[in-house]
Order: structure tokens, then C-alpha cells, then sequence
């Protein structure tokens, strides 16, 4: 992949989907040369986040949406490393819904370098209101996860 290309900055929706590219700079990297393995964690929450951007969902604003107010916060996450990835690489991050609805989200994502599979994570979100209260997500916003 060449270092000419441009990405937006947010990424992009892609069918079935949201694909963000990011860099591996020095900060992410151990004494060994490798990405960190909570670094990881740093990608995937930047492709989580970037993908309700894309969708026109701003955190920061569901906070407010209404009298509850809508968060959501990381339940479980199920990740498997499968390949390393080194400073310099260009990584792409992508997100999928697979389910949306009641008081939770479940998302895949996957970390490649290339065609290369680096990091697969299965992560389940509650949502809450702002006290902290599950709360169910609204259709509207269920539905732009699904895809409808």
C-alpha cells in the first residue's frame, strides 16, 4: 500500500460496515519493535467510534439525545492476535454490526495489514443512560446499525 494515499479522517462506510486506516507510529510500539498488545485496543476504539461518527451518531451528543441520555460502554471484548504489526505498517480497521437492539450491540472487527489478518475482536456494548441504567437503544438508531 503506498504512503501517498488519502483516507478520510474519520474513515468510511463500506458495505456491511465502516473501514478505518491508521498508521502504526513509534508510540504504539514495545522494546521489541511490535505493537503493544494494548495498543490494540486503541485502533479498535478509534473504528468503533469513528464508525457511529459515519453513521451520524456523535457520543457526545447522545449523552443528551434525551431526559435519560444514551452511553455506551465496552460489556465484554473477545479478542484473538493473531500476526503482529510494526511501526510504519498501514493498518485498516475495520467494524460490522452484528446485532443491534435492546440494551446492547455486538460489533466484529478485524485489524489487517494488507490482506494479512492482525487482530479479530467480537465486542459486546451495553447501553446505558446517564445514570448508569440499561437502557433500550432506539430504533432509529438500531436500524442505522442494521443496515435498514
Amino acid at each position: 500500500m503506498s504512503d501517498t494515499l488519502s483516507f478520510p479522517l474519520s474513515g468510511e462506510l463500506v458495505d456491511g460496515g465502516h473501514r478505518l486506516v491508521q498508521r502504526v507510529y513509534y508510540e504504539d510500539t514495545d522494546f521489541s519493535g511490535l505493537v503493544y498488545h494494548a495498543r490494540y485496543l486503541h485502533f479498535l476504539e478509534r473504528g468503533r467510534t469513528d464508525y457511529l461518527r459515519c453513521l451520524g451518531c456523535e457520543q457526545s451528543a447522545l449523552v443528551s439525545i434525551d431526559e435519560e441520555g444514551l452511553v455506551f460502554v465496552v460489556h465484554r471484548m473477545e479478542i484473538d492476535f493473531k500476526a503482529p504489526a510494526r511501526m510504519d505498517d498501514i493498518l485498516t480497521v475495520t467494524t460490522r454490526t452484528e446485532k443491534a437492539g435492546g440494551a446492547k450491540m455486538v460489533l466484529v472487527q478485524e485489524i489487517r495489514r494488507g490482506e494479512t489478518l492482525l487482530i479479530a475482536a467480537r465486542v459486546i456494548i451495553a447501553v446505558i443512560n446517564r445514570s448508569g441504567r440499561p437502557r433500550r437503544l432506539p430504533d432509529s438508531i438500531a436500524s442505522s446499525f442494521n443496515g435498514s
